[in-house]
């Protein structure tokens, strides 16, 4: 029997959903709201407040260990569920904090010079630095996470790793991160004009 014989004289048709029409309401909705996503982003930041505050080398290597697994969790959900404009705002500023915190702590040791600190945060400096020329310019932009900051986001956990573990490759792992930092400022500059977008996009 053909649909058309099946369906009764004046009953309307139920409306058909287009196809993807549910992962599209599903998308919009998880940008438009705080995620568990974003939830294990703002973790990160009592995180650093604890790592500036704690004395213990385990529970520190403990607290930064922590902070990479949801760095790794929230990237995770987002691609999965989908990110909200709070969390594209959130999520670099959270790791920043971070980073700088635990540098703060590698630096009032006097394990590492100034100028390695600064190389080992040159990809962090200069994004802060570009996010507030943009911001004052009234066109703040964000650029999509790219394989050389995340090479970077390693480079700095094993470094500070290095550090809590008084390593002798703590030094050799600050020049290698300064290296890929500048490699990751090189590949933002070039992929800067076609990837970037509108903060909260």
């Amino acid at each position: 029997m053909s649909q058309r014989e099946t369906e009764r004289p004046g009953t309307p048709n139920p409306p058909q959903a287009s196809p993807g029409s549910g992962e599209e309401q599903a998308r919009s909705r998880s940008r438009a709201a705080v995620t568990i996503a974003d939830l294990l982003t703002l973790s990160r930041i009592p995180l650093a407040v604890a790592f500036v505050a704690v004395e213990s080398r385990l529970v520190l290597l403990v607290i930064l260990g922590v902070a990479a697994a949801t760095d790794l969790l929230d990237g995770i959900i987002a691609r999965r569920i989908g990110g909200s404009r709070f969390g594209a705002f959130i999520d670099p500023v959270a790791d920043k904090l971070f980073m700088l915190a635990a540098f703060v702590v590698v630096a009032l040791s006097g394990r590492l010079a100034w100028y390695e600190l600064a190389g080992a945060l040159i990809r962090d400096i200069a994004a802060s630095v570009a996010f507030v020329v943009t911001l004052l310019s009234g066109r703040a932009m964000t650029i999509p996470a790219r394989l050389g900051g995340k090479a970077v986001t390693f480079a700095q956990v094993m470094t500070v790793a290095a550090f809590l573990l008084d390593s002798p490759f703590l030094r050799p792992f600050c020049w290698a991160t300064a290296g890929i930092g500048m490699y990751a400022i090189w590949d933002y500059v070039h992929a800067a004009p076609r990837a970037k977008r509108a903060v909260g996009s």
